[in-house]
């Protein structure tokens, strides 16, 4: 298996902070709870468009819920 991707994020601790579960978040922004976990479980790497919508639905900028690791 490959290593995971360099992108970290930060969506969990803004939806368990905004009392939000995965399967309303995938919902919201258009995919299913697996993609959600897969997202916060660093095993996968949104679209732009996905990345956007999640920024969007908690208020915050993009580079508040997702960051690069060049480690």
């Amino acid at each position: 298996m490959g290593r995971p991707p360099p992108i970290t994020n930060r969506v969990r601790q803004l939806r368990e902070a905004n009392a939000m579960s995965q399967a309303a978040l995938g919902e919201a922004i258009g995919v299913t709870r697996q993609t959600i976990i897969a997202i916060e479980q660093g095993r996968y790497s949104p679209s732009l468009e996905s990345a956007f919508r999640i920024a969007r639905q908690f208020g915050v900028g993009l580079e508040e819920v997702f960051g690069w690791d060049e480690a």
